[in-house]
């Protein structure tokens, strides 16, 4: 049996703080569906490998040195819950928005959803006013 909790932090680590994107088929199932994530262009939709890509170089490059750090794992049978701190500094655009040189810090939620021992997806709470605030968007 798989320990969930160890996957995603690597999967975190790996993809998200790392950016490793050409490791994305050893955490990401081939579909993966973003059911709740309110502000995220991707919202809704079920995303192949290198849709998962664009999505995370989309982020990548608004945010190079972006970082996650785990604050807590909740790992059960089809899903694991983590808190997280998101810390990064904008060097890129962001949608109409070009860089601002500033730096975020916020926190959110993100449940992984797993099939076949693989992430098919998440439901996040995440609120992007937050960062928009910090970044003098608004």
């Amino acid at each position: 049996m798989m320990n969930k909790e160890s996957f995603i932090k690597e999967f975190m680590n790996e993809i998200w703080n790392k950016k490793k994107v050409d490791s994305i088929a050893k955490y990401v199932h081939k579909e993966y569906t973003i059911h709740l994530d309110e502000a995220d262009p991707w919202e809704g939709k079920t995303l192949t490998h290198s849709e998962f890509k664009k999505r995370l170089n989309f982020s990548f490059n608004s945010f190079p040195d972006m970082n996650f750090e785990i604050t807590s794992v909740i790992p059960e049978e089809h899903h694991v819950a983590i808190t997280w701190i998101l810390t990064g500094t904008n060097l890129g655009f962001i949608g109409l928005y070009p860089p601002t040189k500033k730096t975020i810090n916020t926190k959110g939620t993100t449940i992984y959803h797993f099939k076949n021992n693989l992430i098919n997806g998440h439901t996040q709470v995440f609120n992007r006013v937050t960062v928009m605030k910090q970044l003098g968007f608004i």
